[in-house]
């Protein structure tokens, strides 16, 4: 593989992983055919690849009714699932889950602002999960579901470019995990949904094989287990008739027995590159190496035209933060704002959006203050073909 095509793969598959594994928290019931592209490029300073490009299609009749498909497709990652609905009874569904490929468990060494790439290194791998989704509240109009997720992933370790020669690598290894959660109501896994709310609470506890130290001198250390919580409260709402919109989200948690690999990652600003994403406008990726955080964030969209298709967003998000020892910041808080410019046309086939977005508390070069610009795009398949069969359906009439 050459070297342009291996960056290009590194970059496309590091962060595929967060993308799509999250999707596994309930059985979609809506069919999707979704390209969604993300990039994020500092101004200031050298930080992880920010990108996401995949292709997700969902088929809620997959082969019979009761049996849905779900595949999120990237050029060196996949995940998957088969969900069987109403399997045992009418409000238990069970899933499949399947994962792998190159570069979904890369590693990133971000401290103090400064991005150290000769401490960081490529990961690939796959795992399986079985997965139940029993939903306690039938006949209900807003659903609470209670989801319970039990699975392994392997992880193979390899240097990168710039990996320095004294740096040692962790063991390959074996994680398993099980997951609970309870939901109420959620999102799509689009792009600025108009019409969303989440309230959910979970938790999950990992084993893994390969624990031990790594690094340079070994001065970093992977533990035997961890266990993750964290709880979540959202709204998305538009004004359709007007354009205007809103997106509030509160997102609270921590670890247990946390190592670099378990803690949580804050930074970054792509809206779909986690199922709860940490973001903070301005930052690098994965650039807060934290054991417990309160983070808030806020989107506003305005219109700008009579047709509602061009909109100015604005936005903020803050978070409290303990960090990992080691990975320390001169203050407990980090904040940043963003603006951007969305265009959505009038058939809705697709959204694109050109963003900008300041972290105060980024340190860059011994300074605070971080800078990022970026585009996120999403095409929708699925409703290029609803135009099409309503255009045929009225041509025959």
């Amino acid at each position: 593989m050459s070297l342009a095509i291996r960056r290009m793969a590194l970059c496309l598959g590091g962060l595929l992983l967060l993308t799509i594994q999250p999707c596994l928290s309930q059985i979609d019931p809506i069919a999707r055919n979704l390209l969604q592209l993300g990039y994020d490029q500092p101004l200031e300073g050298s930080g992880p690849q920010a990108l996401y490009a995949y292709y997700y299609h969902n088929n809620p009749d997959f082969i019979r009714t009761n049996t849905a498909l779900r595949l999120a497709i990237a050029p060196v990652y996949f995940d998957g699932e088969i969900g069987f609905k109403q399997l045992i009874s009418p409000t238990t569904h069970f899933g499949v889950g399947i994962y792998g490929g190159a570069f979904g468990d890369n590693f990133y060494e971000v401290r103090q602002g400064h991005y150290y790439k000769d401490q960081s290194f490529d990961g690939s791998g796959g795992g399986a999960s079985l997965n139940i989704y029993q939903l306690l509240n039938p006949g209900q109009r807003v659903p609470l579901n209670f989801v319970l997720r039990g699975g392994f992933r392997f992880s193979a370790y390899t240097d990168r470019r710039k990996t320095a020669d004294d740096f040692v690598l962790p063991d390959n290894r074996f994680t398993t995990y099980t997951r609970v959660g309870l939901r109420l109501a959620g999102k799509e896994p689009i792009l600025y949904p108009d019409l969303a709310m989440e309230l959910s609470i979970w938790g999950e506890q990992q084993w893994r094989t390969g624990s031990g130290t790594y690094g340079i001198n070994n001065d970093q250390t992977v533990e035997p287990t961890a266990t993750l919580y964290w709880a979540h409260a959202g709204l998305n709402y538009a004004w359709t008739n007007v354009g205007h919109k809103i997106a509030f989200a509160v997102t609270a948690g921590g670890v247990e027995n946390a190592d670099p690999f378990s803690a949580w990652r804050p930074g970054g600003v792509l809206p779909l590159v986690a199922e709860f994403p940490l973001i903070l406008p301005g930052y690098y990726y994965q650039e807060l190496t934290v054991n417990r955080f309160v983070h808030l964030s806020a989107l506003y969209f305005v219109p700008l035209d009579r047709g509602l298709r061009w909109q100015l967003v604005v936005g903020a998000a803050s978070a409290r933060l303990d960090y990992l020892p080691g990975y320390e910041q001169p203050t407990s808080w980090q904040t940043g704002v963003g603006a951007g410019l969305t265009f959505t046309p009038k058939s809705k086939i697709y959204r694109i959006v050109l963003r900008y977005g300041y972290g105060f508390n980024a340190i860059r070069n011994g300074e605070e203050g971080g800078q990022s610009v970026g585009v996120l795009f999403q095409y929708d398949f699925e409703q290029l073909a609803r135009i099409r069969r309503e255009r045929r359906s009225k041509t025959s009439i």
